[in-house]
């Protein structure tokens, strides 16, 4: 067996970008999505979830350039543009909702601030900064804060996607500061900047349980993103534990394969402890954020630890050329 045959992709927003309510979400355009599925037909072997799993058990060798598709956070896109394009091609796609977004009609933080990045043009930014600057203030005190300046010398580092003012804004509200706290900012600024009731936005942005059973009744595959989309590796074993179990019950409820159910790490993220839950709890496979190809003849836990690559690093034409990555 090939020590690099398995290539899994990550999906987050696919939408018709310029006529939707936010042109400037960071997503990949359904046409380019049609295009890229076009590519990929090309140029590599579509498989399941299942077929990856059983290959980590040695029941099965997977063809030479073997791809899985995987989509995260359950958005309506899902439903609306990829499963129709997934079920007309006979593709699976893996597809990974956070709890309490689609069942109890909240929005996830990290959705809160995609959208009000999306509503912030670009030379507005200096605005929104002004904006956190002036709530970091505010707070400063009761929150024991440093100085805004010490923040951005320490989080804005560009990444290659975003700009170091967007990674800034992102690692501030999505992991640096207490979780009171980014609750807090990000909420006044999802309101100031997108001003939508998050109830209503919930039901727009999120695939329903009636849309999540119909996918799962034509072969889709149904994991784990969490309960609360937490960073796992930064709760207490009880509060992953808690995270992983509700998981589990969700998976049950939209009549997914609880033999075979895997996880996608929110953020990628995950300890030691992560994995031993996951082990007795009967989970077969889990997805990181690491950029790489996968590794089917290694032992231990790298089945708990695949990597992907993102929805970027293919080309959006179905005529392209294969990339370094292939």
């Amino acid at each position: 067996m090939n020590s690099y045959n398995l290539t899994v992709v990550m999906y987050h927003y696919v939408r018709d970008l310029k006529h939707s309510r936010y042109p400037n979400i960071k997503g990949l355009d359904i046409a380019l999505f049609k295009e890229q599925i076009a590519y990929l037909r090309k140029h590599y072997h579509f498989v399941t979830v299942e077929e990856v799993i059983d290959a980590f058990s040695s029941k099965m060798h997977l063809p030479e350039h073997s791809i899985l598709l995987t989509f995260d956070d359950a958005y309506s896109d899902h439903f609306t543009h990829v499963f129709p394009i997934l079920k007309k091609e006979n593709i699976q796609g893996g597809f990974y909702p956070p709890v309490k977004a689609v069942t109890e009609h909240t929005v996830l933080d990290v959705n809160k601030i995609h959208f009000i990045l999306a509503s912030t043009p670009e030379e507005r930014i200096p605005v929104l900064l002004d904006e956190i600057k002036f709530l970091l203030d505010k707070y400063r005190e009761e929150y024991n804060l440093l100085p805004f300046e010490d923040y951005f010398n320490e989080l804005a580092v560009a990444n290659r996607f975003d700009t170091k003012e967007v990674i800034f804004v992102k690692r501030l509200l999505q992991v640096k500061l207490d979780e009171r706290l980014r609750k807090i900012i990000t909420d006044v600024l999802f309101q100031k900047i997108v001003g939508m009731d998050e109830a209503a936005f919930s039901r727009e942005l999120y695939m329903s349980m009636d849309q999540i059973k119909c996918m799962v009744d034509c072969g889709m595959h149904i994991g784990s993103h969490g309960y609360d989309h937490y960073w796992l590796g930064s709760l207490s074993k009880e509060k992953q534990e808690f995270e992983i179990k509700k998981s589990i019950e969700f998976i049950k409820e939209v009549g997914g394969d609880i033999e075979n159910w895997t996880i996608c790490y929110p953020y990628g993220n995950y300890n030691d402890d992560t994995i031993n839950i996951l082990k007795q709890n009967g989970c077969k496979l889990g997805l990181t954020t690491r950029v790489d190809l996968a590794s089917l003849d290694e032992g231990g836990d790298a089945i708990f630890k695949l990597p992907r690559l993102d929805t970027n690093d293919f080309p959006k034409s179905a005529d392209a050329e294969v990339n370094n990555w292939y």
